[in-house]
């Protein structure tokens, strides 16, 4: 079932609670619904991870943890979602993004190659600032847009398997009749 495949990959509710940051978010973390797993749960948790992965600022795992519990959805799966984003990952995520946010911006691509790394950011100087605004915006939209897909997909993958659930189980009392 497709509960025990999303268990299987989300990390412990003892994992997230224990965690250093987000231990102080104490009580909140209690909530039942947090750690439900059921369709609506599921799909709103993966729109958040996805969205929050796509964010380029430190503390995505806060930010996704925090919208979880505003939102009140399953907790380890946008906790989860959030580690697509990782040092192999990010480069072409965020360059892509940056691309995105000057043809959105109407502004001219600064930077022809993109280094995740302190000296690279040093290097840029001042001009930082410069790429940071088309940098957020094409974040932001590739946020929403990954996250809408992967609502979706949780949402009609949901579906189709407690309807091929179904199917299976009036068939197999039609053939015991």
């Amino acid at each position: 079932m497709i509960r025990n495949i999303i268990k299987r990959y989300t990390p412990d509710p003892k994992f997230v609670k224990e965690h250093k940051m987000l231990s102080r978010l104490g009580i909140w973390l209690q909530d039942p619904s947090l750690w439900h797993l059921n369709r609506r749960s599921a799909s709103w948790a993966t729109f958040i991870g996805l969205f929050w992965a796509y964010v380029p600022l430190p503390g995505q795992m806060i930010g996704a943890t925090v919208t979880a519990i505003i939102f009140r959805v399953n907790i380890p799966i946008s906790f989860a979602l959030i580690w697509i984003t990782n040092p192999i990952t990010i480069p072409p995520m965020f360059y892509f993004a940056y691309v995105l946010g000057t043809k959105l911006l109407g502004t001219k691509i600064q930077v022809e190659e993109f280094h995740l790394s302190w000296e690279w950011l040093k290097s840029l100087g001042g001009s930082i600032f410069e790429i940071f605004p088309a940098l957020i915006v094409g974040s932001l939209i590739c946020g929403v847009i990954l996250g809408t897909i992967g609502f979706a997909t949780i949402r009609f993958y949901w579906r189709w398997h407690v309807i091929k659930k179904y199917r299976t189980r009036r068939a197999t009392r039609a053939v015991h009749k």
